[in-house]
């Protein structure tokens, strides 16, 4: 593995460098999916599960009676509501939630390339406990 000059001449090896650049793209399309779901969502382009004005009544009350009250889905339910706007705000925080599982795995041949079992087994582990706790596996 070679190591390679990042921004002001900073050394960095080739796995550092690949997970930023995944990092920095995957933040920059999270930002991007999160700036025009909020632009859709109060412009009314698209229309929305909860609409804004009825936010204000429903901000107080706690969550299971938010949740039956819209009629929001629990869980991974939100996916099956992406084509509302206020719901495809959500995808833009998975997609920033997800960015680090997705170096991760991108780590994978180069550790596994270079014989690294220690680090290849880290970064399957790391994932994994990323996805459990994503599917709710992992809980108070």
């Amino acid at each position: 593995m070679t190591d390679m000059r990042g921004p002001e001449g900073v050394t960095q090896s080739a796995p550092q460098l690949r997970y930023a650049l995944l990092l920095e793209w995957g933040a920059r399309l999270g930002l991007v999916v999160l700036a025009a779901s909020f632009a859709a969502y109060v412009a009314g382009w698209v229309p929305a599960h909860v609409p804004p004005q009825d936010l204000p009544r429903l901000w107080s009350q706690p969550v299971a009676q938010f949740l039956a009250q819209t009629g929001s889905p629990r869980g991974w339910g939100w996916l099956a509501l992406l084509h509302r706007s206020d719901m495809l705000g959500l995808a833009g925080i998975a997609i920033l939630a997800g960015c680090s599982a997705v170096g991760l795995l991108a780590l994978l041949p180069i550790y596994l390339k270079k014989g690294d079992a220690p680090y290849a087994v880290l970064c399957l582990l790391q994932v994994g406990v990323l996805l459990a706790a994503a599917s709710g596996a992992i809980a108070e």
